[in-house]
């Protein structure tokens, strides 16, 4: 298992009301219906960071550099029962782009105050790391998933 995927996590900080980050709503394929931030697999030939920045591009239209992407955590996720979903995935914050997110054919972007995060619209483990992330921790983690593929049985924590 050593699927690397990538999510990145646009941040707003003079958003009315407060500081803001960019969700995506997935309309089709892995994890539709669940809010969650903006990537995907890496593809060969990619580094992480030009991973993270196309499938940035491709869900929003939004360009960032790689300059601008902050490096904020790596999350590995282990599905027992279907062993090609498991993945890691290399978590990054950007708080500078150009363009305005649009909606995608695979997602839907809304903006969310970062206290008012639709955590039960998401998978579960974003919970236990996201909060962290955008209170300025680094987090490595691993989660083991039961046989429903939802639920976490397991956590591992070690920022």
């Amino acid at each position: 298992m050593s699927k690397d995927s990538t999510l990145c996590f646009l941040i707003r900080k003079s958003a009315p009301g407060g500081r803001q980050v960019l969700l995506g709503f997935k309309k089709i394929g892995f994890g539709a219906g669940k809010y969650t931030g903006f990537g995907g697999k890496v593809e060969r030939g990619e580094t992480i960071a030009t991973a993270a920045i196309r499938e940035l591009e491709e869900e929003t239209g939004v360009q960032v550099r790689e300059d601008d992407l902050q490096p904020v955590g790596r999350l590995t996720f282990l599905f027992p029962a279907k062993p090609e979903w498991s993945q890691k995935v290399h978590v990054f914050l950007a708080t500078i782009w150009t363009g305005n997110p649009m909606e995608s054919a695979e997602m839907l972007p809304a903006w969310f105050a970062v206290n008012e995060i639709p955590f039960g619209q998401m998978w579960q483990d974003a919970a236990h790391w996201l909060p962290r992330i955008l209170a300025g921790e680094r987090v490595d983690a691993r989660f083991t998933f039961e046989a429903d593929n939802e639920t976490i049985g397991e956590i591992e924590i070690t920022s």
